[in-house]
């Protein structure tokens, strides 16, 4: 007998059960912060925003309205961005950007991340939104993304270490406007360059402003652009409420080191993790990108339930398990080296004029062209791949 109990329904008791133990956590700005990952999982989910897809397509096919429809979430995200982090207050509160330096660990990180992201299936925000879409690969690749953020606190120090630039804000070196002209000039080449590539392989290029078969707002699907539009104005309405941009994969680490801390391993002993006991013993829903993430997952459920896309497949191949696993443990031991993921790193890094999302930026492409050459051996481009993998 078929359940009479929706997933819709069950999403939307899901969201509240989360805004309710957030709230008695940490207040009515964690329950805001909830509801802007719900807008960004339904958001993510209904416009198929997969950076991983987005730049296999482009690196193995030409295929470009994926890299194009970036360019366009960038450009918005800086012209919001910028003025207001070069004031460093948004309606009397302090704000920041995510600054990072750009060394040798953003390169090397941000490469493994690349490859990650082809092996395991998704990105850092393509993971959440596809495990909350029913996904039962990507829950593996989750699992090991943990592991490898957590791996990867145990070495940050030796790697951070290493040859690098001092954190570069561009707005500050620069100037707000020459900043704004410099960034909106490289996304214009960016978005040309790869539309011209895609008209010279394949005589067309596919657009990224409409869906065929008609777009609906709840039920989908929604043109590219949608997608960037929302997630650049979605990150800002994040800056507003959490003083920073939009960042995912710090609350990995925190759930793995968490989970070994209630274990009994003293993860203290680790010099990333040393004076962290209160972070590590107190509620998850206090953790500002933990809500969040929750909050993406969720709201990818409800979009995958009102859709009628609710349908998990629970046979998984063997050489896709072994993907997932070793590509979740590249993007979680990658996106610790370089300060963050394609979200926190690169999205959030050139919103905020740091020098090291652009440099996140080539490096992560060049391991993403390393992992489309390694997808075979995983049998990683058979059909079934598109129900698994998702992003």
């Amino acid at each position: 007998m078929r359940s009479i109990v929706k997933p819709p329904v069950i999403a939307l008791f899901l969201l509240a059960g989360l805004g309710l133990a957030a709230y008695q956590v940490a207040g009515s700005s964690q329950v805001l912060l909830l509801a802007i990952g719900g807008l960004l999982g339904l958001s993510l989910y209904h416009a198929s925003f997969g950076f991983t897809s987005a730049w296999r397509n482009f690196i193995r096919d030409g295929k470009s309205a994926g890299l194009r429809a970036q360019m366009v979430m960038l450009a918005l995200a800086v012209l919001l961005f910028f003025p207001v982090l070069s004031s460093g207050v948004l309606f009397g509160a302090p704000v920041s950007g995510s600054i990072a330096p750009a060394g040798t660990s953003v390169l090397v990180g941000a490469f493994l991340f690349g490859i990650g992201m082809q092996l395991g299936g998704g990105c850092a925000s393509g993971t959440l939104f596809t495990v909350g879409g029913g996904s039962t690969k990507m829950i593996v690749t989750l699992l090991f993304f943990i592991a490898g953020s957590v791996i990867g606190t145990v070495h940050l120090d030796w790697w951070h270490a290493l040859p690098a630039l001092k954190s570069i804000s561009m707005t500050r070196e620069m100037g707000l406007f020459p900043a704004l002209a410099v960034n909106l000039g490289l996304f214009s080449l960016i978005g040309f360059g790869a539309w011209y590539w895609e008209k010279r392989r394949h005589g067309v290029t596919e657009p990224i402003g409409r869906k065929s078969g008609g777009s609906r707002l709840l039920q989908g699907p929604w043109p590219m652009v949608w997608g960037a539009v929302a997630l650049a104005v979605l990150n800002f309405a994040t800056l507003i409420v959490a003083d920073r941009p939009w960042g995912i994969t710090s609350a990995f680490a925190l759930w793995g080191a968490k989970g070994a801390y209630a274990a009994g391993y003293d993860i203290t002993a680790i010099p990333y993790w040393q004076g962290t006991e209160g972070l590590l013993s107190r509620s998850v829903f206090a953790d500002k990108t933990s809500v969040m993430n929750f909050g993406i997952m969720a709201g990818a459920f409800l979009a995958a339930g009102v859709a009628g896309k609710f349908a998990p497949v629970w046979r998984i191949p063997v050489r896709h398990l072994i993907g997932a696993v070793i590509g979740g443990l590249l993007l979680g031991y990658g996106a610790r080296l370089a300060y963050g993921c394609n979200i926190g790193a690169y999205f959030s890094g050139i919103a905020s004029g740091s020098l090291h999302g652009w440099a996140w930026l080539v490096a992560g492409l060049a391991g993403n062209a390393a992992g489309v050459k390694f997808r075979p051996f995983f049998a990683l481009d058979t059909p079934d791949t598109t129900i698994q993998g998702g992003c």
